[in-house]
């Protein structure tokens, strides 16, 4: 995820210092990591380095001092611009769950055991992630969210399942070399 463009486009709503910006991130992005103020701050500045931000003003209204930031017109054409690529598919589909398979596989381990624990730890996120959608007070953002988690914890599932059903055979392989 592009931290750039994702603080481009909630300054797409209007001017915004970064507390409120790294708020509304968290809020817009529910089940992404959360981001640092350092990180925000930090991308504030390369923005305005690159033009694509401004600073509109500083305040401090009795408390600390707020610098205000707004895109710029080469900002919303950065933002349209990255907007409309189509993110292409991982060209490597490595995770650290088949990497685990793989070396317990290679190490003379237990992955039928690895697999039944992470599979019993997906569908507890999952429960979890359901129940976070069905929530009569969740906003959309966060349904979205928990949707496409939800998706991603699927076909991990269905990935153990087809490889537990191989197990026998992918240790016979290793066994054999």
């Amino acid at each position: 995820m592009s931290t750039r463009h994702i603080l481009l486009g909630l300054l797409a709503g209007g001017p915004s210092h970064g507390y409120d910006l790294k708020r509304r991130h968290d809020e817009r992005f529910p089940q992404a990591r959360p981001l640092a103020y350092g990180q925000v701050y930090t991308t504030l500045q390369r923005l305005v380095r690159d033009g694509l931000a401004e600073i509109e003003g500083t305040a401090s209204d009795g408390g600390p001092e707020r610098t205000t930031y707004r895109s710029t017109e080469q900002g919303a054409r950065e933002l349209s611009r990255w907007a409309a690529q189509i993110a292409p598919p991982a060209p490597f589909v490595t995770n650290e769950i088949f990497a685990k398979v793989v070396v317990s596989i290679l190490a003379g381990g237990d992955p039928a055991a690895y697999l039944g624990a992470q599979r019993a730890a997906h569908l507890e996120r999952m429960r979890r992630l359901t129940a976070l959608k069905t929530d009569p007070g969740a906003d959309l953002a966060t349904v979205l969210s928990a949707d496409y988690a939800l998706n991603h914890l699927d076909a991990d599932l269905r990935w153990m399942t087809t490889t537990a059903a191989r197990l026998t055979t992918l240790t016979a392989e290793v066994d054999a070399t």
